[in-house]
């Protein structure tokens, strides 16, 4: 059964300010900050690192990667010190919203990969670990970031179920399905056999 013990005005307020931190779109900032292209006219005009690599400039795709995961741990963590886990668990999905959704570009935004990951670590490290091992195995076999990210969304709302709570368990479900929901270009191209692996300068 599904309790919130928290106050709802509580987690409004947690919501709104997990999504305000999750929207910061860092992918265009450390772009603009390194002189390279907007991401946004590249590949798949994502502004995750996957396609920030797509400039040439590792070092602005492993930042942007770095700073994107850093938004949903830091939310996570503080709405956890603050509020509690039922805090955390909003800061977590908050966050990974507005990464997809940014208030600072339109209510365009990321597919989240990046902030997923952080909000997982934040919620619990072996989560965040899992999810980690499930993209990296699957990224090794095939080099398709879209597919390793989808492999984990996919497997990580069962490691929840079976490790941890179902307000947890829910929360996870929805964000792996807005995740798949954010990548379902990818899954179309990964059908027909034209999804751009990494290191290709397209898709």
């Amino acid at each position: 059964m599904t309790i919130f013990e928290t106050s709802p005005l509580v987690l409004l307020a947690v919501a709104i300010l997990a999504f305000i931190l999750g929207s910061v779109p860092f992918g265009l900032i450390v772009a603009k900050a390194m002189g390279l292209p907007d991401p946004r006219s590249i590949g798949s005009k994502n502004i995750g690192a996957t396609n920030v690599l797509r400039t040439g400039s590792k070092g602005a795709a492993l930042a942007t990667l770095l700073l994107d995961a850093a938004k949903g741990l830091i939310a996570v963590v503080v709405a956890r010190a603050l509020t509690g886990e039922d805090g955390a668990l909003a800061a977590a999905f908050f966050a990974f919203l507005g990464h997809c959704y940014s208030a600072f570009l339109s209510f365009k935004g990321g597919k989240g990969v990046a902030t997923y990951l952080g909000a997982l670590f934040g919620l619990a490290f072996m989560l965040g670990a899992i999810a980690c091992v499930f993209w990296l195995a699957t990224f090794v076999l095939t080099r398709y970031s879209s597919l390793s990210a989808l492999m984990a969304a996919a497997m990580m709302p069962l490691v929840a179920l079976l490790g941890g709570g179902w307000n947890t368990f829910l929360v996870i479900l929805a964000m792996s399905a807005l995740l798949a929901w954010r990548h379902r270009e990818n899954i179309s191209r990964l059908r027909a056999g034209t999804e751009a692996r990494v290191g290709s300068n397209s898709g």
